[in-house]
């Protein structure tokens, strides 16, 4: 049998993903205790969810692997989630356009493990893994041993088993209900609905021959709230799926089972967690927050390395309190080790030792409450006041630049306006004409229309320069927008000056979360300081460019100068305050754009070039973008 070989060849497995694992060998001790290999990228790791996003189930399960995931990383994890939708879309053409998809889909960012909850999920990816990932590690999860070997699952694939044991589920009814003696089975039309009937008949087949059977299938739902809510007064409802009725239309399950129990004549028990609150008693059921954590510590071992081996969710009985009164189901009877939700305490009962600690320690508690509100106070009046000096720091080195560029931005307004001088004028004297050119007129008036767009593109970026704000501007916007627009203000000085400025092609889109004028008025401090150093130089070497890209995951622009560079004794202190290498300057323009930087969380630094000249980088993190599922 597969999977009575499975644990020795899993040994090897491990040894050989250590060895031929996309992670690269060299690591260092990474975060909440679990070891990671450094690599030139974070892993990344693909969840594939069997249906759509409202099924709870593969939901709840899904979303505590990724919080899983990304505590016990830090953070540093890239991870994607696909719904395949494979119960409303189960045909085969559908499959095959969707492992097509996300083959193209996936092709410059192949995953380093996939996640495949539910069987069909795993089907999917066994049948897909060359073209989506095919150097992946395969874990599999939500559903048991011997459906793993139904569907023939490869050696390699890890899984998570559960297993849903409707026997258990059912002889919890009968020790709740021993009196009973009609026994009620409800499936839905779907292939897993029908998986599950077959499954419980063979899995009841002795049980069920202790009380009268109906297997109620195939139904619409009106009929399976209509047929349930005549059932016996002595009768147990065991509730499957019912993915669909017999009429097409689709469900989720635990929203079918609550109208088949809203008005049910007897107890409805279900095999899943999230059938509890929705009108059943309960059942013995895999929690999917566990499920959730135990495969996130395979996927954990997995890209660190580590060998890993099939391991067996553990199961457990759970109930709804407010069930159990509803139907007058004796606590006493239920599995040792029972977990009851929604179960109500007395308040002594559930909080004697807190509400003791409370009466002896409340006044302490108190005078501590009253210290801890003043000082959160001070920190946040002490904020406040940090942010408004940075404003006004900014503000005014807003200014200074607006004047240092004024001569310049004047001369480059000028062009413009006597532009449409000379073309107005020039319309008035055709107008005088006997028989005036009415096309050339228009040419003229077009020319006067583009020429007044160019003047109030110039007083609208002079008019950002001087403008003065009480609060940060939070915006999600693309560095290379704001390189664009310093280069566009500061053209017409470096013209002036002899200075070439070039800028590299953007390779990437990289979208940072700041104020977009304080980031330009960074790139702009950089950009003055960086022709200012190159007034020594001759004109022909005189060259600015710009450039941006990715650097660790962040956000990164460079400017460059072809100066005389900068004294490597003072590379330390070129971004004290005050500090200053020009005779006439201030000191205050790069401390400035350090100050803003380091406010949204990035860093600024400055080197040499070896064939002469500075280079001042700025790092940004990127903006986070977070998935929905």
């Amino acid at each position: 049998m597969r999977w009575g070989k499975r644990s020795g060849r899993l040994q090897c497995a491990g040894l050989l993903l250590a060895a031929a694992s996309l992670i690269v060998s060299n690591c260092h001790a990474a975060n909440s205790g679990t070891s990671f290999p450094i690599i030139d990228r974070v892993p990344r790791i693909l969840i594939l969810y069997p249906y759509d996003e409202r099924l709870v189930a593969t939901t709840v399960a899904g979303e505590a692997l990724r919080s899983h995931l990304l505590e016990a990383t830090d953070g540093k994890v890239d991870l994607f989630s696909e719904f395949l939708d494979l119960s409303r879309f189960p045909e085969a053409d559908h499959v095959a356009r969707m492992g097509q998809y996300l083959a193209e889909k996936y092709a410059a960012r192949r995953p380093d493990v996939v996640v495949a909850l539910g069987r069909e999920s795993a089907s999917f990816i066994s049948a897909n893994r060359s073209a989506i990932a095919p150097t992946a590690k395969i874990v599999a999860a939500g559903f048991g041993n011997s459906t793993a070997e139904k569907i023939n699952l490869p050696d390699d694939v890890i899984g998570a088993f559960t297993t849903f044991d409707i026997l258990k589920t059912a002889e919890m009814a009968r020790n709740l209900q021993p009196n009973a003696r009609h026994l009620y089975i409800i499936g839905g039309s779907s292939d897993f609905d029908r998986g599950w009937l077959a499954t419980a008949r063979a899995d009841l087949g002795e049980f069920s021959q202790s009380y009268k059977t109906t297997y109620l299938e195939d139904l619409t739902i009106e009929e399976f709230i209509e047929r349930a809510s005549h059932v016996p007064y002595d009768s147990i409802i065991l509730a499957l799926t019912v993915f669909k009725d017999r009429a097409g239309r689709n469900f989720i399950p635990r929203e079918a089972v609550r109208q088949i129990a809203a008005t049910a004549s007897a107890p409805v028990y279900g095999p899943y967690q999230t059938y509890i609150d929705h009108g059943v008693v309960g059942g013995n059921t895999v929690m999917f927050e566990t499920l959730g954590r135990t495969v996130g510590n395979l996927v954990i071992d997995a890209i660190a390395g580590k060998p890993v081996a099939d391991v067996n969710a553990s199961q457990t009985f759970i109930v709804d309190a407010r069930q159990l009164r509803r139907w007058g189901l004796p606590e006493k009877d239920l599995p040792p080790g029972t977990v009851q939700m929604y179960k109500q305490k007395g308040f002594w009962e559930e909080h004697w030792l807190a509400a003791t600690g409370v009466l002896a320690v409340v006044f302490m508690q108190a005078g501590v409450i009253a210290t801890l509100l003043l000082e959160r106070r001070r920190r946040r009046d002490a904020e406040r006041r940090s942010r408004l000096h940075l404003l006004e720091v900014v503000h005014l080195n807003q200014s200074a630049t607006a004047g240092a560029l004024s001569s310049s931005i004047a001369h480059e307004l000028n062009q413009p306006l006597s532009a449409i001088r000379n073309n107005a004028e020039a319309a008035f004297e055709l107008l005088r004409s006997e028989t005036p050119n009415l096309e050339l007129i228009r040419q003229i008036l077009q020319d006067i229309q583009e020429d007044d767009q160019r003047a109030g593109d110039i007083i609208g970026r002079m008019r950002g320069l001087l403008k003065k704000r009480s609060e940060i501007d939070w915006q999600e916007f693309d560095l290379n927008d704001v390189m664009s627009s310093a280069i566009r203000i500061i053209h017409g000085e470096a013209e002036r000056r002899g200075i070439t400025l070039k800028a590299a092609e953007p390779t990437a889109e990289l979208r940072v979360r700041a104020d977009k004028v304080h980031v330009q008025q960074v790139v702009l401090n950089l950009a003055t300081n960086a022709m200012d150093a190159m007034l020594d130089v001759g004109s022909p070497r005189r060259t600015l460019t710009f450039a941006t890209g990715l650097a660790n995951e962040k956000a990164a622009l460079c400017v460059t100068d072809t100066g005389n560079g900068i004294p490597e004794e003072r590379l330390p202190r070129i971004f004290d305050p005050f500090y200053t290498t020009k005779q006439a300057g201030t000191g205050l323009g790069l401390s400035i754009a350090r100050a803003i930087v380091e406010t949204y969380g990035g860093t600024i630094s400055a080197s040499n070039r070896s064939e002469g000249g500075a280079i001042f980088r700025v790092v940004l993190p990127l903006a986070r973008r977070e998935e929905n599922v």
